[in-house]
């Protein structure tokens, strides 16, 4: 009788602790859970306009649940344009063995290639990852990259028809672009751009500056001829050197239009481009379906959504051009 009474206690201790192991699984399974690195590598300067970028990332992913210093660890880098930065950077970011690394650019997302062909990678800001040799399509990109695309190679267009409304007696216009850090050496947009100034009438110029140097001389040369109009294409060099160009292009009364608000911002004649920001945030989704398991190679390479023109009143009157009611009405911004 002894015997079965201690044979039902050790019984009933035995499920009593199985009880209490099985309730604590989950908060030890809760306390082990494994840091999530998630690497940054911009290829413009630590500025406001990166740190902008990089908060709306944090956002969007503490959206999906993912929080910094809880189950997520970010690690940023920024390259200001330096090449050599960036190949380092990337090597560095690569060593660190993140769950996923989004690079801003062209010669960003080259130099993570470079580094790594298995860690997952959101690109963002993008013109041509086809071109590029990122991806194999738009639909189904392969490998370890996906992201979000920037300008087509049509928008050059879009700016002649733009000038051509705001410059009278426009007659020629060029490109501004650095070969060593613009898509495809900035054969990428030319084509474009040639075709669109004959249906425009007016004469094409490439502008090649590889250097901040070479931005005063090649600005003075230019705007000496009347009728001259500007593009400042995209790229980080021009990005990054945006406060010298702003400078000099209104010091020499050239009419220039810019790819992103942020020159306008600096005193800049107009932009017209994509919502830079509006791509970094839709970036956090492609991070967290990849932290969840999904492969970059099977996500589709997305389009931009958000276009914005800003218009700068004041530097048209210190340009002596009267702005169209056209333009004002379809502009997202006006500054006066």
């Amino acid at each position: 009788m002894v015997g079965a009474k201690n044979l039902e206690r050790r019984v009933f201790i035995a499920l009593l602790s199985a009880m209490l192991v099985a309730r604590s699984i989950p908060a030890n399974a809760q306390s082990t859970t494994r840091l999530r690195i998630v690497g940054v590598l911009m290829g413009l300067a630590n500025d406001e306009e990166t740190q902008a970028r990089a908060k709306v990332i944090e956002q969007g992913l503490a959206k999906k649940g993912w929080i910094v210093g809880q189950n997520l660890r970010m690690e940023y880098r920024f390259a200001a344009g330096n090449e050599d930065l960036m190949h380092g950077f990337a090597k560095e970011l690569a060593g660190l063995h993140p769950d996923v690394i989004i690079g801003h650019s062209t010669p960003v997302v080259a130099a993570l290639l470079q580094a790594t062909l298995t860690i997952p990678i959101v690109f963002v800001v993008v013109s041509d990852p086809i071109g590029s040799g990122f991806v194999t399509s738009l639909a189904h990109p392969g490998g370890n990259v996906t992201g979000f695309t920037n300008l087509q190679a049509t928008i050059s267009g879009k700016y002649l028809s733009i000038l051509r409304l705001l410059v009278p007696n426009l007659a020629r216009v060029a490109i501004m672009y650095n070969p060593e850090s613009a898509t495809n050496s900035g054969k990428y947009y030319f084509p474009s751009f040639m075709e669109s100034a004959k249906q425009f009438h007016v004469t094409p110029i490439a502008m090649e500056v590889h250097s901040t140097a070479e931005i005063e001389p090649a600005l003075t040369d230019f705007g000496a001829v009347p009728g001259s109009a500007l593009i400042v294409m995209p790229d980080n060099f021009t990005s990054l050197n945006r406060k010298l160009i702003v400078a000099q292009t209104t010091r020499l009364r050239i009419p220039t239009i810019y790819p992103y608000r942020y020159f306008v911002d600096e005193g800049g004649l107009l932009s017209y481009g994509v919502d830079v920001l509006d791509l970094f945030r839709r970036a956090p989704d492609y991070v967290d379906r990849i932290l969840r398991g999904a492969k970059p190679g099977e996500l589709p390479v997305q389009a931009p959504k958000k276009f914005e023109l800003v218009i700068n009143r004041k530097a048209a009157r210190a340009l002596g051009l009267d702005v169209p009611r056209i333009l004002l009405a379809g502009a997202d911004a006006v500054i006066e």
